[in-house]
């Protein structure tokens, strides 16, 4: 039994050609570095994770800022997952570049080069943000979500802290993929994954065979502290709270039947702590600061992100068609004056802008709206390629 978002992981995937020979290169044992570690200064330390310290640098060659994310020791299938999903999304609309792969001569660790973003904080730039920024803003952090979902892929830790926004420019990326994976219907994931204010109730409740909804969860969680100015919205001491926090907000009685539906059992350490809440409505949380951000068409799309029941939750797309969006949507539509191709996969289609100059295709079923001679051949080209690919057995996703 499979939603809509079980529909969305591709056939055969969109296949980026410029692509073919790096991503090739990673079906090795050993990671392919492209250039000399010397060809990049680091100027300073901007942050640092559980798995790598990240640093503002320069190209020494051409002078230019950069980001270099320089990864601690750890297993190497999981630097090379982290580089395929970076890989097989570039050149996505607004998922951060990655410009270069270098490598340490004396560790063999290799660093990861991004392209700069002059991002303001999120605590400083969201209460300044008028409610038309912040619908512009959203909507292109659904076209990453939209596009990585659509390639088979979850972040898997959306929130603020990997949302680079700089203002100026008007210019959005959605950073740090290394927790991200490739999504197979039915399969099994690692449920210790998302920061805990952003975990979406199927990892509180250990389901794991979750699916890209829970990065909508994590997406609505981002929108309804902006909207209702209290971020984050659900603010848990540790994972067990976590939950609790949000049966205060959605009720006890939903979750309930969203753990029957699935057979789920609660840990034993929710004994006595579940109370019976009802469901709150969303005009509760209203700040009297921001009542210009909490239009209806607000309220409605944070209801349908923030559910209990994955199933039930709006893809990427839905919520990029939902009115909350219609200004935004109906500007950048105005805006896109590119090859529109229309892709299939069941019941779940979206529109793919032709920023790589139509060199995306989907082989299983990809419908044009201009029909011509180089297009038939380049569909052909790629046909052949991926039949190479298949002969290989190397997966450009993880598919069933």
């Amino acid at each position: 039994m499979y939603s809509d978002y079980d529909s969305l992981a591709p056939t055969w995937g969109y296949v980026n050609f410029k692509f073919f020979v790096a991503t090739l290169a990673f079906s090795n044992s050993q990671i392919q570095t492209h250039s000399n570690q010397d060809d990049y200064e680091v100027i300073e330390k901007i942050g640092r994770g559980k798995y790598s310290e990240v640093f503002y640098g320069r190209n020494r060659s051409n002078n230019q800022s950069c980001v270099i994310k320089i990864l601690k020791p750890v297993r190497n299938s999981k630097i090379k997952r982290e580089i395929k999903v970076l890989q097989n999304l570039h050149g996505g609309p607004n998922v951060i570049t990655l410009h270069d792969i270098v490598q340490d001569q004396h560790t063999k660790i290799p660093s990861l080069i991004f392209e700069w973003v002059d991002n303001t904080h999120f605590r400083d730039l969201y209460p300044k943000l008028s409610d038309e920024e912040i619908r512009f803003y959203m909507y292109e952090l659904l076209k990453a979500l939209d596009f990585s979902h659509s390639h088979g892929i979850m972040h898997r830790d959306v929130k603020p802290h990997n949302v680079m926004i700089d203002h100026s420019k008007k210019r959005l990326r959605l950073i740090d993929w290394g927790l991200a994976e490739f999504y197979v219907p039915g399969q099994s994931y690692n449920v210790r994954v998302a920061s805990r204010y952003y975990k979406s109730p199927s990892l509180l409740v250990n389901n794991r065979e979750y699916h890209y909804a829970l990065d909508l969860w994590s997406f609505g969680c981002i929108l309804a502290g902006i909207v209702f100015d209290r971020e984050p919205m659900f603010k848990g001491r540790d994972n067990t709270y976590q939950l609790i926090k949000i049966a205060k907000v959605l009720g006890t009685k939903p979750l309930y039947t969203y753990l029957d539906k699935y057979d789920l059992d609660l840990d034993i350490k929710f004994d006595g702590l579940l109370g019976d809440f009802e469901t709150r409505p969303w005009k509760d949380f209203v700040s009297p600061r921001r009542k210009d951000l909490a239009k209806p068409e607000a309220l409605d799309l944070i209801d349908r992100l923030l559910v209990y029941d994955h199933h039930d939750r709006l893809t990427a797309r839905e919520a990029m068609d939902h009115s909350y969006f219609a200004k935004v949507s109906s500007a950048a539509l105005k805006k896109n004056t590119t090859l529109t191709t229309l892709c299939f996969w069941g019941k779940y289609h979206t529109h793919i802008p032709s920023f790589s100059h139509d060199s995306r295709f989907d082989l299983a079923s990809c419908v044009c709206t201009t029909t011509t001679k180089r297009t038939k051949t380049k569909n052909v080209f790629y046909e052949l390629i991926f039949n190479k690919l298949l002969q290989l057995r190397f997966p450009l996703h993880k598919m069933t």
